[in-house]
């Protein structure tokens, strides 16, 4: 499998390696990126930023780079990729992102102290970097989160 992890040039993002040791990892962001490939995951730029046309940059880049599934993580991504998520499915891209109509109860303006990542894959809890972790699961999780101050799983963002 292949996937795609937006904001690659921030270093939050490589803490996402370790939850995908099987699978190739693309790393990719707007403008400058690395050029570092190995044998686990590379470094890719999307082009110049368009916040007006993010869905459709993703899924060019996605379709173009035979990708399997789509982490976005600028917050700015997060809404248009969530409206799109029913186009990404008809090219066999899955969209780990939350449904749209249920994106604002995952939403979080301001990063908490909380910084241990937790994975969601269809509800199944693949990964947490908390090294204590119970391995919760949710069936309506689905995308990479953060626990807030109030311990409610809100979307990790850059």
């Amino acid at each position: 499998m292949k996937i795609l992890i937006t904001g690659g040039n921030n270093a939050k993002t490589m803490k996402l390696l370790k939850a995908f040791p099987s699978h190739f990892v693309l790393l990719a962001d707007y403008g400058d990126v690395p050029g570092i490939i190995t044998e686990n995951y590379a470094f890719s730029s999307l082009g110049k930023l368009n916040k007006d046309s993010i869905a459709h940059i993703l899924l060019n880049f996605c379709i173009t780079e035979s990708i399997d599934t789509i982490i976005p993580l600028h917050h700015f991504e997060i809404e248009p990729i969530a409206k799109s998520a029913v186009l990404f499915s008809e090219y066999g891209i899955e969209v780990l992102l939350p449904h749209f109509e249920q994106l604002n109860n995952y939403l979080f303006s301001e990063q908490g102290l909380n910084t241990e990542l937790n994975v969601f894959v269809k509800g199944e809890c693949v990964f947490s970097t908390k090294t204590n972790s119970t391995g919760n699961n949710s069936s309506v999780l689905n995308g990479v989160f953060v626990l807030d101050n109030s311990n409610n799983f809100k979307l990790f963002t850059i």
